[in-house]
């Protein structure tokens, strides 16, 4: 009989060792401590959640060394693939996910998995020597007390990770006779799809209004300590990129090659790309927009952008680390709030599309979780109920 691995943290790498030790038949105690406690991004108690990107990026196994790991960990019986290929969205040729499906997914099974039992409690120092075998998957959020005796263990002085958020947008903000769908290259995705993604064209001159913007932008002020903490290199800020040269990004997240324009026949300087978001498709996020810049800052400078992308919803400062201010705790909160279905647009429109909704149909479409209610279920109900 096998004594009980501990795993401490419920996050991707967490979910995923849980699930294989059960597959193997061994017992596991899986730790979390959300949602008794919560960090500076969580929103939700549960396992996998997503804080960053949707996006887990490419899925092509035959030609990209990510997607060749998508494939390794689906033969090896993944948890945490099964439930993204069971909540994706279209993305081209990369794999995103519905987040709520997603995570909710993950919960499901490991809650329904009888090897695993889940104990929800913060882990506030090193293992006890009565657990025999540990595994620490807390990652970048981990609670200060775990990374204060991890450091005191082994002797590094920096710890954190740093990421980021890009901004989400309500698709029915984006004018479709500027911007049109299309995949980079037409690359066909997992669902069949060559049109996944929004593209806004910018000419030569808006490009450059835009760089002006970026770098003008009034950022968030770090901690001392932050400042001097270098960035995630694979996750930077638009307004380091832009800093860092003006074409940076029209060779990186806005570069205009693999596409085209049908509204006109010249190449547009640059592109932005907006990816699904989320089940229902009322959201979508601005691909490789990571930003530090205040909300404010935020809002003005996407306005700025060809194609009506005009409600921006908040995103965090680019730092995520441990003990973040109370302003950008805030943002981090405010960013992965679902929004209520109903509420109106400037079109008059609900979320769901249904202008002017009868009285007995808001308060089912202001339901916002899946657990009482999908997306789906309710845009139906307006529809059938609107006048």
């Amino acid at each position: 009989m096998y004594k009980p691995v501990h795993v401490v943290g419920g996050g991707l790498a967490g979910s995923e060792a849980a699930w294989q030790l059960a597959a193997a038949g061994v017992p596991v105690m899986l730790h979390e401590m959300r949602p008794l406690r919560r960090t500076e991004a969580h929103q939700t108690g549960a396992f996998a959640e997503l804080v960053c990107s949707n996006s887990f990026r490419s899925d092509d196994w035959a030609s990209n060394a990510v997607g060749l790991l998508h494939e390794e960990m689906r033969r090896a019986g993944s948890l945490i693939m099964a439930a993204a290929d069971k909540h994706k969205l279209p993305a081209g040729g990369a794999l995103a996910v519905d987040r709520e499906g997603f995570a909710g997914e993950v919960t499901r099974r490991l809650e329904d998995e009888p090897l695993v039992g889940i104990v929800r409690e913060e882990i506030g120092a090193l293992p006890p020597a009565g657990w025999d075998s540990v595994i620490v998957a807390t990652g970048p959020l981990t609670s200060p007390a775990l990374a204060q005796a991890v450091q005191s263990l082994t002797g590094e002085a920096e710890l954190a990770f740093f990421d980021a958020i890009a901004p989400i947008v309500h698709r029915d903000t984006i004018d479709m006779s500027v911007c049109w769908l299309q995949s980079r290259y037409d690359k066909e995705g997992p669902g069949g799809g060559t049109a996944d993604y929004i593209n806004c064209p910018l000419d030569k001159a808006q490009y450059d209004a835009f760089i002006d913007a970026l770098i003008s932008g009034e950022k968030t002020t770090f901690k001392e300590w932050e400042a001097s903490t270098p960035y995630f290199e694979g996750c930077l800020p638009i307004e380091v990129m832009a800093e860092r040269g003006r074409e940076t990004l029209a060779y990186g997240p806005m570069k205009p090659v693999g596409l085209t324009n049908p509204h006109r026949p010249e190449r547009p300087y640059a592109v932005v790309q907006l990816r699904q978001d989320n089940a229902l498709g009322s959201l979508w996020n601005m691909v490789g927009f990571q930003t530090k810049l205040k909300h404010a800052e935020q809002v003005r400078i996407v306005r700025t952008i060809p194609g009506g992308v005009c409600a921006a919803r908040r995103a965090p400062s680019q730092h995520l680390p441990q003990q973040p201010s109370a302003a950008r705790s805030e943002l981090a909160a405010e960013s992965r709030r679902p929004a209520p279905l109903c509420r109106t647009d400037h079109r008059g429109r609900g979320l769901c599309g249904v202008r002017r909704h009868r009285a007995a149909c808001r308060p089912l479409c202001r339901r916002r979780t899946p657990r009482r209610v999908s997306l789906a279920a309710a845009a139906h109900h307006c529809a059938r109920r609107a006048p």
